[in-house]
Parts: structure tokens; C-alpha cells; sequence
């Protein structure tokens, strides 16, 4: 009987340490392994809209996926730390990875780096805009938020798509929108929060946003990406550092 009491003390405080590792009270984190779709976070909140009943106000991108799935699950860091890359990335060719001979307005990427691009939508009155603050006002400080997800492939080749096709800035039946985004046929819709290398599963994200992201990679045309980064109405110029993919299932919500 004492043998099993000092056990299960133990067992107690050390899951009490294993507790502690991990930011409490937060709702659903974000990014993850898209292939793993369970989830014990008890926070709920409303999906979003669909994005053509919100404004787009802001597009950035970062280097190498945040998120893992079936078409990015090559780790470009030891134990997923790097972010992931596109499975096409080893079998470009050499003229796919040449570099750009013209100037190249994107700081850190080159040709055969994997970039995960994110549409943020808001529910405030709001035009799109430099980062996430441009997602909210100060009539409007709290909004449903919304990220369209694709990753992409960089590759030297003109005959690649190219980044105008989802960027071009619209108005469409009274909402901030782009004119095309690319397929997203293959996504999953999950709750989360906001991304970036400032967050880790002990200092985590407050803001909550629905999630909408594709499971594969597409070729881009690096070119059109160093033109848009020569001139964007939201000020970007390089590519963002990534969040380590969330695993701790308390921090995350089940996909359905």
C-alpha cells in the first residue's frame, strides 16, 4: 500500500511538471499535422464565415510550411523545428533551381524553397493592409478571423503559375477580396490562432481564427513572387519564420 501511495504521488506530480510545459488557459493553437486530426482543447468558438462574407486585409507568406500534411511532410529542420518542404522539392530539375538573373525584391528564398501563403480575412470593416493589425480597428478590436491556406513550391519557370493570379486586390459585392485563389479543393477547416516564431506550446497565441488549408503543394514562378514583393499594399518584402507544429493534444482542437 505505501509502495503504491509513493507511485502514485509520483504519477501526480509529474504529470503536474508535464502540465506546466505547456501554456494554460488558451484556446486552440495552431499550426499542426494536418494528418493527425484529433484534439482534446476544450475551447470552442463560432467558424468564421465563408472569406466572401469578410474582408481580406492582409497576405504574407513564410518560409517553409508551418503546417505538415501529405503533399509537406519533408522536415527542412531536425524534428519539425525548420517547418516542412513540399515531397516534389528533390525531384526539381537543375533548370527549375537555377537562380533568377534579374534583381530579387524577396529577401531569404530562392528557387526550390517550399513558402505556406496565408489570406487573412476579418470581420471588421477593414482594407487590406500591413500585418495583422490591419485585420481589426478601433470600432472593431475583436473580429472573426480567417486564413485560406496554400503551400508552394518555388521553382525558376515562366510557365509556372504565377503569384498576380492570387493577389490581384479586389472589391466583390461590397467585400475586400482577391480575384482568384488557388485550389483549395483538398482543405481542411479547423479552429487555431495566429502563427509565428514568437509562439511555442508554452507561450501561446491569444487571438482565435478558423483555419482553411490545402493539403498539397503547387509550383509557383519565383519571379512573380519577387515582383509582388517589389510593390504590395501590404508592405512585404520577405518571407516569415515559421511556429514548430503544435502536438500537445490539449492544444489542439479536433478536425472533423
Amino acid at each position: 500500500m505505501y509502495r503504491l501511495s509513493v507511485f502514485t504521488v509520483f504519477l501526480v506530480l509529474f504529470a503536474s511538471v508535464l502540465n506546466a510545459e505547456i501554456c494554460q488557459n488558451f484556446g486552440p493553437q495552431t499550426p499542426r499535422d494536418l494528418t493527425q486530426r484529433d484534439g482534446e482543447n476544450p475551447v470552442k468558438f463560432n467558424l468564421s464565415p465563408n472569406h466572401k462574407q469578410l474582408n481580406l486585409c492582409n497576405i504574407h507568406f513564410h518560409k517553409h510550411a508551418e503546417h505538415k500534411a501529405s503533399g509537406f511532410s519533408l522536415p527542412a529542420g531536425s524534428n519539425g523545428a525548420g517547418g516542412w518542404k513540399c515531397n516534389e522539392t528533390q525531384s526539381l530539375t537543375s533548370s527549375q533551381l537555377e537562380a533568377p538573373a534579374s534583381h530579387q525584391f524577396c529577401q531569404n528564398v530562392m528557387p526550390g524553397d517550399t513558402i505556406e501563403v496565408h489570406w487573412v480575412y476579418s470581420s471588421c470593416d477593414v482594407k487590406p493592409g500591413k500585418g495583422l493589425q490591419a485585420c481589426s480597428s478601433q470600432s472593431c478590436a475583436n473580429p472573426q478571423l480567417r486564413v485560406e491556406t496554400k503551400v508552394f513550391l518555388l521553382v525558376n519557370d515562366a510557365k509556372a503559375p504565377s503569384f498576380a493570379h492570387y493577389t490581384a486586390t479586389t472589391s466583390q459585392n461590397g467585400f475586400q477580396q482577391v480575384t482568384q485563389l488557388p485550389d483549395r479543393s483538398d482543405a481542411l477547416e479547423f479552429l487555431g490562432s495566429t502563427t509565428g516564431p514568437k509562439y511555442t506550446e508554452q507561450t501561446c497565441s491569444p487571438l482565435q481564427v478558423t483555419w482553411n488549408v490545402s493539403q498539397s503543394c503547387q509550383l509557383l514562378d519565383i519571379h512573380s513572387l519577387h515582383e509582388w514583393c517589389k510593390e504590395n499594399p501590404f508592405e512585404e518584402d520577405h518571407a516569415h519564420g515559421i511556429r514548430k507544429i503544435v502536438t500537445t493534444p490539449q492544444l489542439l482542437s479536433p478536425i472533423k
